[in-house]
């Protein structure tokens, strides 16, 4: 599988994304239970809205976190792991 800058995800159906207070952090919700995300993940994810490309998700979190060396690859390697946990879905 390979990200392109112009694609566009949204959460998969029957997924919701969400920050749970409780556990004080963003997760994702699904029939089968609840994944935790770390910081990093909920950051990205917090952008994956359906109108986004992947192009401005690097521009808007680089320009947030502008001291993290490789951001691109550790955003990108996010995303993937989402589509291959099927918590993505393309939208183009």
């Amino acid at each position: 599988m390979s990200i392109q800058h112009t694609n566009i995800y949204a959460i998969a159906l029957h997924h919701r994304f969400q920050w749970e207070e409780a556990q004080d952090c963003f997760v994702i919700l699904f029939p089968e239970g609840m994944v935790k995300l770390n910081g990093g993940a909920g950051e990205v994810l917090n952008l994956v809205d359906g109108k986004r490309t992947v192009a401005d998700i690097l521009t808007e979190l680089k320009a947030k976190f502008s001291d993290v060396p490789d951001l691109d690859k550790d955003i990108v390697g996010m995303l993937e792991l989402a589509i291959e946990k099927a918590w993505l879905r393309q939208i183009n």
